[in-house]
């Protein structure tokens, strides 16, 4: 796959995790859900741009992080390290679309912003965001 595209990829996941600060510094009430899904999916746009990077194939269409995560691990294995926090988000990708198919309190919409800005600046993604700007 071409550069572009990879960081198109990433892109799509800065703006979700923009999205996702914007939301919570400017509306009240807070929408926790909101938040927490495009939180979600940063992590998820990051992972998959990641993946195409690896393996030169689209990512598999899904929304599941560990899954997402488990095919990082085969190609470096300091994705373990971000185990943890894709099992967090993943709830995410679904539930919060439904009224009452979730909790979501302050202490777990701060989790989120803390997990997707992790994997933001995993030292695997954060390379390849400058290998591909270098290009």
């Amino acid at each position: 796959m071409d550069k572009d595209f990879i960081l198109e990829w990433v892109s799509f996941a800065d703006r979700n995790l923009g999205i996702a600060a914007h939301l919570e510094k400017t509306y009240h009430p807070t929408p926790l859900e909101n938040i927490c899904f495009n939180c979600q999916q940063a992590a998820e746009k990051y992972l998959k741009g990641y993946l195409i990077y690896a393996t030169d194939l689209l990512p598999p269409k899904t929304h599941d992080l560990r899954e997402l995560c488990l095919l990082c691990i085969q190609q470096d294995e300091r994705f373990e390290q971000l185990t943890k926090a894709c099992g967090s988000l993943n709830p995410y990708s679904v539930q919060p679309r439904y009224p009452r198919e979730t909790y979501i309190d302050e202490a777990l919409m701060q989790k989120a912003l803390h997990y997707a800005a992790e994997i933001k600046a995993f030292p695997p993604l954060a390379e390849l965001r400058e290998r591909m700007e270098q290009q």
